[in-house]
C-alpha cells in the first residue's frame, strides 16, 4: 500500500512538471523584442503587433534554399491578412551563409524577388544564439531551436509562438497554411 501512494506521488509530481513546461510563463512577448534587419537598422518587433509572424533561419547556399519561392509566395498570399514572413540567415548550418548582408540581401532579391524583411545575420542556437532564438527556447522549448536551415516559427497574434515546423516542411504545405488561416 504504500510503494503505491509513493507511485502516484511520483506520478502527480511528473505530470505537474510536464505541464508546467508545456506552459509557457511568457515574461516577454515576441513584440517587447527587436533585431536589427539586412541594412543594420533596428527592427522594433511591436510594429507587427497584431500580426502573425513566421520567422525562418534561411540560407543562400542549402538544399532548402528553393524554398525562399514558397515563403514569398505565403507572404504575397497572406500579407493583407496580416502575416509577416521574417527571414533570419544564419551560417550555423554546415557555413550555408557565408556572404555579408549586402550578398544576402542581392542574392535574396535578385534570385527570389523577396519583398519580406531579412533581418542581420545571426546564430539561432548555441550560447550565442540571439536573443529572439533564446525566448523562443524558454518559453516553447527546444522545438524552436533550428536543427538546420529554413526551420520556421509561427507567432499568434498575442506575440506567442502557436507551432514550429522543420526544414522539410514546405513554406506553402498545407500544415502551415491550415495553422496561418486559423490565427490571422
Amino acid at each position: 500500500m504504500f510503494s503505491k501512494k509513493i507511485c502516484l506521488v511520483y506520478i502527480i509530481i511528473i505530470m505537474f512538471s510536464l505541464i508546467n513546461k508545456t506552459i509557457a510563463q511568457y515574461e516577454k512577448l515576441f513584440f517587447d523584442l527587436n533585431i536589427k534587419d539586412i541594412q543594420g537598422k533596428m527592427i522594433n518587433f511591436s510594429k507587427y503587433k497584431d500580426k502573425t509572424i513566421l520567422l525562418v533561419n534561411v540560407a543562400s547556399k542549402c538544399g532548402f534554399t528553393k524554398q525562399y519561392s514558397g515563403l514569398q509566395a505565403l507572404y504575397e498570399k497572406y500579407k493583407d491578412k496580416g502575416l509577416v514572413i521574417i527571414g533570419i540567415p544564419s551560417n550555423q548550418f554546415g557555413g550555408q551563409e557565408p556572404g555579408s548582408n549586402k550578398e544576402i540581401k542581392d542574392f535574396c532579391e535578385i534570385n527570389f524577388n523577396i519583398t519580406f524583411p531579412i533581418t542581420d545575420k545571426i546564430d539561432v542556437k548555441g550560447k550565442n544564439a540571439h536573443p529572439i532564438y533564446l525566448w523562443a527556447k524558454e518559453n516553447y522549448g527546444n522545438s524552436t531551436v533550428p536543427k538546420w536551415n529554413f526551420h520556421k516559427i509561427l507567432i499568434n497574434k498575442n506575440g506567442k509562438i502557436q507551432k514550429t515546423y522543420n526544414s522539410f516542411i514546405k513554406p506553402m504545405s498545407k500544415k502551415i497554411i491550415k495553422e496561418i488561416e486559423l490565427i490571422l
